[in-house]
Formats: structure tokens, C-alpha cells, sequence
């Protein structure tokens, strides 16, 4: 089974908005050979609680102004560390860069395959490493 026309339609939407408000490392995953709760996994990330936020905030009014959908749930808004929007037929995770090298959902679907994403949500992958970098020069550590 692979995820559904819908489904890639609600990723693209959500990638792009995703993009639109400077999220790194945006990729998604087709999970639905996996799991039977959902066709596909959106990550994101961000180097702030705030810009987190943003970027959800821009996934959601996105995906309802566009699409005419809501999420079932949305989980994490108190922390802003890793908020959850379910859609049922995706699931968009969007965490802060720290929570994203922790808990590496990378590693969890690599074998699942990647979704094609939209060319400005593909340009943002390495742009949390970059904005480290970035960070460390500014702070005088290591370059």
C-alpha cells in the first residue's frame, strides 16, 4: 500500500507552509506499509520554541484555508518543544532542532520511502547543522 493522492496533496501543502515560515530539514516519509493509523509522517524543525510555534500555526491555517481540513489533535502547544498536528491521513511533527537530534525520527522510518516535497521545502535540509554552525561562530566556538 502506498499513501494516498489525498495524503500527498496534504504533505506538499504543510511542507511548502512549512518552508514558507524557514523550518529546516524538512522531510516525509510513507508509512503506510507500517502503520495503519496514518499514510505519512511530515518532520520539521526549528531552532526556536517560538518559530516552532509559528510554523504550525502556518501549517494549520494553511492546510484549512487551502484544503478545508483541521487536525483531529494537536499535541505539545504548552511547550512548544514538539507539537503534533494529526490530520488522520498525515501526521505533521514539528520540533525544536535540540528534540529532533534527540529523538531522531529519522532513524525510526528510514526505511520507509521519502516523499517527494515541493523544491523550497527539499532546499531546507542541512539548515539546521548550517544555523548551528552559524550559532557556534557567533558565540566564538569552534568553526
Amino acid at each position: 500500500m502506498t499513501a494516498t493522492d489525498r495524503s500527498i496533496e496534504l504533505v506538499n501543502a504543510a511542507a511548502q507552509a512549512a518552508a514558507d515560515r524557514l523550518a529546516h530539514d524538512i522531510i516525509a516519509y510513507d508509512v503506510s506499509d507500517v502503520l495503519s493509523i496514518t499514510d505519512a509522517f511530515l518532520l520539521a524543525s526549528a531552532p526556536s520554541d517560538r518559530q516552532v510555534k509559528s510554523i504550525v500555526d502556518e501549517i494549520e491555517e494553511r492546510l484549512n484555508k487551502e484544503l478545508g481540513v483541521k487536525p483531529v489533535r494537536r499535541e505539545g502547544d504548552r511547550d512548544a518543544r514538539w507539537i503534533l498536528l494529526d490530520y488522520v491521513d498525515i501526521v505533521v511533527h514539528v520540533q525544536h532542532s535540540e528534540e529532533r537530534v534527540f529523538y531522531s525520527l529519522e532513524r525510526l522510518w528510514k526505511d520507509c520511502p521519502q516523499l517527494s516535497l515541493p523544491e523550497d521545502a527539499v532546499k531546507t535540509r542541512g539548515k539546521a547543522q548550517e544555523h548551528a554552525h552559524l550559532m557556534g561562530d557567533r558565540e566564538g566556538g569552534p568553526s
